[in-house]
């Protein structure tokens, strides 16, 4: 019987672990996040997380491979369709998407743009693929004279919708931002609907931390909803309550920021609870993938792995935690978008076998099905688990 009572998962949105399989399927060829951030600033030393394998994971300068690693490391492919945030998440707990979400290159058709307008009393602006700083910097003057809202989508399956909250306060974005939600279902069911807001003025527009996500409910049972049916505990930090459309928790803290996210899982780890601490830490992806912005992604890993170097002595007997990643956004390659890639898989804690190399597992499920079974609560429809190589059982 496995003697864990405490899962803390991080997902450090974006950061991928070298290319997927079928990368070249996505135009993604050759990325890898971690090396080539790594490489394009001459070496990045993370002494925490290469402890416990990510060294051992991907070639990592500054970050070498540990020969007796405190952790267990390996890979985990992704299998679902798609790259985005959701179908990453979704796969990591059990749901595998069979099909991409739908995605609109050439901008959404009339009929949903004249449905949206209709419904939220908005007319819109801009309706195109566009970097989410960029749009802002063309359309964003032309907003603020007209008090439309700007529309614009990416290779993601996303309905975005930027607004300076002078002109469109929080809760009005919100709210129409609900209404797309609501009405794109069938063939436009797109992953997520976006609040964009941002301040400032015409050649200083600033995105502000108020982003809200509205995404699909989850197409099949995960692991939060296992969990929760049995009795366990189930925290959401981050964006996770936003990516399962708040299905599944029995708590959240909806941080906005890394900066956020871990102190309020340092606070969590202090607390009694039995169950999954379960943490979206977004700036790689919100800040400087998509920016394409290798010293601030790597900044970002530098404070996360100083952050660990804490966690570390907040564990308990019982504990486990568990470093992945949703996708890539690799901060050197082409474009903006994110990066079919593999994603990192780190375990460590009092309860885990140290030194276990993974491999490379064919699922980014693997993880949610080792969590069911440890926590034995059921089996997911997707993912094998590795329970047993870790000692949990």
């Amino acid at each position: 019987m496995s003697t864990l009572t405490r899962a803390i998962v991080v997902v450090l949105d974006g950061v991928g672990a070298g290319a997927n399989p079928d990368s070249a399927a996505y135009g993604d060829e050759g990325a890898s996040s971690l090396e080539h951030c790594a490489q394009a600033i001459g070496g990045l030393a993370l002494p925490n997380l290469g402890s416990i394998g990510l060294g051992n994971v991907t070639p990592m300068q500054g970050t070498p491979p540990q020969e007796a690693p405190l952790g267990a490391f390996g890979r985990m492919n992704e299998t679902a369709a798609g790259k985005d945030s959701v179908a990453g998440h979704w796969e990591l707990t059990g749901v595998a998407l069979p099909k991409p979400l739908p995605t609109y290159p050439q901008g959404f058709p009339p009929e949903v743009v004249s449905a949206f307008e209709e419904a939220s009393g908005h007319k819109v602006i801009g309706n195109k693929v566009a970097s989410g700083t960029e749009i802002i910097k063309e359309l964003g003057e032309e907003h603020v004279r007209s008090g439309r809202p700007i529309l614009y989508t990416s290779a993601d399956s996303v309905f975005q919708i930027a607004a300076h909250q002078d002109v469109v306060p929080l809760e009005e974005l919100y709210r129409i931002c609900q209404i797309a939600r609501d009405m794109l279902t069938g063939e436009h069911a797109v992953g997520r609907v976006i609040a964009r807001p941002f301040i400032g003025t015409p050649g200083n527009f600033t995105r502000t931390e108020h982003r809200r996500d509205f995404a699909l409910e989850p197409m099949g049972t995960t692991l939060l909803d296992l969990l929760k049916a049995g009795g366990r505990d189930v925290i959401g930090i981050g964006k996770i309550e936003d990516l399962f459309a708040g299905r599944g928790l029995t708590e959240r803290d909806h941080t906005e920021t890394n900066a956020e996210g871990m102190a309020s899982t340092l606070r969590w780890l202090k607390r009694d609870f039995n169950g999954l601490l379960f943490v979206n830490l977004v700036e790689f992806d919100m800040l400087w993938g998509h920016r394409r912005d290798s010293q601030g992604y790597a900044q970002a890993l530098r404070e996360v792995d100083d952050w660990f170097g804490q966690i570390k002595h907040a564990l308990r007997p019982g504990d486990a935690i568990f470093f992945s990643a949703d996708h890539g956004v690799d901060p050197t390659y082409r474009g903006t978008d994110h990066t079919r890639e593999c994603v990192p898989l780190l375990a460590y804690g009092p309860a885990v076998r140290a030194g276990v190399d993974l491999g490379t597992r064919a699922s980014m499920a693997d993880l949610g099905q080792t969590l069911a079974e440890v926590f034995q609560v059921g089996t997911l429809n997707a993912g094998t688990s590795f329970a047993q190589e870790l000692g949990l059982r």
